[in-house]
């Protein structure tokens, strides 16, 4: 049986990667995973597009989640197209981090055709994986198991994989923004067994990538103080990683729990602008410590995640309507907060002098370019 990585080895791969700062991608034309990755809607140009702002402001990463229906839908099929995917995100030196399953949101996914937005509504559309019912059956864990073992096996020495998320928030489920303390542990210990079991199916194809999944919630000061999901998440993972949009006071003392796993930390999401969870705010203390950060969203789109959780409306009720919670690029490329995209820019390129000597070189979408241009024509 292969084992979790030791501490010492995790230092060490670490130590051989740049300072990793990226995004949750998931492309405007997409309302969830499914309608991502289904041949029927999967737009690489798109994707490439999309992949090209990320680049312009310095990204070298991003975290991608897949769904194990598509496996039963087409394995080979989806397969390939998360070959293309790697193929435009590697042509852009951007490392993805995948995400295996998820129980945040829908708790019924279907394959097909994925309803529209529901205006007004954050991430009305995102789905869980697996869905509930086939987490309660175990007749249906052998194609899980299929699943992750087959997605790992075939990417396991893949270097423009930066490392596998076996499973986000796990313990979290429908009413997510409402996180009820009790559901919250119900669940968790509804899924603690099969995830344990994930991390087993992926790292028995002995990746060269380290396997992890994010805690999110509650006091870390404390392995005894974690829950039992929590220390399971955290026991199993080779690198210690944390979801957190609380402003920079938070973030920096949850960092200082973390380091003292004596692990790589990364934060795998941030940036909810009204809760004080900034660029400017967190990433300078997350460059300081070297922890790796993947803000949520990049382009507004059919997620709807530039709209702020539900559970935030009665207290921001005087959001401006203007304002964004996530996501930092219209669908035209267009900055939300130009002195946001200066500040990334900024900081990727101080990153990337400090590492080779070298200033950063600033890259501009073609799209960018092409508007632009039909701008100065109309002018």
């Amino acid at each position: 049986m292969i084992s979790r990585w030791d501490s010492s080895t995790a230092r060490a791969w670490y130590a051989a990667i740049p300072w990793n700062s990226g995004c949750n991608f998931a492309p405007s034309y997409a309302i969830n995973q499914l309608e991502m990755w289904q041949a029927e809607t999967f737009d690489l140009a798109a994707i490439d597009a999309e992949l090209s702002l990320a680049a312009s402001v310095g990204m070298n990463a991003v975290r991608v989640y897949l769904h194990d229906l598509l496996w039963l839908q087409d394995a080979e099929g989806f397969m390939g197209r998360i070959e293309a995917f790697l193929q435009h995100a590697d042509a852009h030196k951007i490392r993805t981090m995948f995400v295996l399953f998820d129980s945040c949101w829908d708790p019924d996914p279907a394959l097909g055709p994925q309803r529209a937005p529901l205006p007004g509504v954050h991430n009305s559309g995102w789905v869980q994986a697996p869905g509930m019912k086939a987490l309660k059956d175990p007749m249906q864990h052998d194609r899980l198991e299929a699943y992750v073992r087959g997605i790992v096996g075939r990417f396991a020495h893949d270097r423009r994989i930066l490392a596998w998320d076996i499973w986000n928030e796990p313990d979290n489920g429908p009413d997510v923004a409402l996180c009820d303390a009790d559901e919250w542990r119900i669940k968790g210990e509804l899924v603690r067994p099969l995830m344990v079991d994930a991390f087993g199916w992926a790292r028995a194809s002995d990746p060269t990538q380290p396997l992890t999944s994010a805690i999110w919630i509650g006091d870390w000061s404390d392995h005894k103080k974690l829950t039992p999901l929590q220390q399971a998440q955290v026991d199993n993972s080779d690198i210690i990683t944390f979801h957190n949009y609380g402003g920079a006071e938070d973030f920096a003392c949850r960092v200082e729990w973390l380091q003292s796993y004596g692990r790589p930390v990364m934060c795998t999401e941030y940036m909810a602008r009204p809760a004080g969870s900034t660029f400017q705010a967190i990433l300078p203390i997350a460059q300081k410590h070297r922890v790796g950060m993947f803000c949520w969203g990049l382009v507004r789109g059919k997620t709807q995640t530039h709209l702020p959780w539900a559970n935030w409306i009665s207290p921001l009720k005087d959001f401006p309507a203007e304002a964004w919670f996530h996501d930092i690029f219209d669908e035209d490329g267009n900055p939300h907060d130009l002195a946001e995209v200066e500040f990334l820019r900024m900081m990727h390129s101080m990153e990337h002098f400090a590492v080779t000597g070298e200033a950063g070189v600033r890259r501009t979408p073609k799209r960018i370019k092409a508007k632009a241009r039909k701008l100065a024509t109309v002018a």
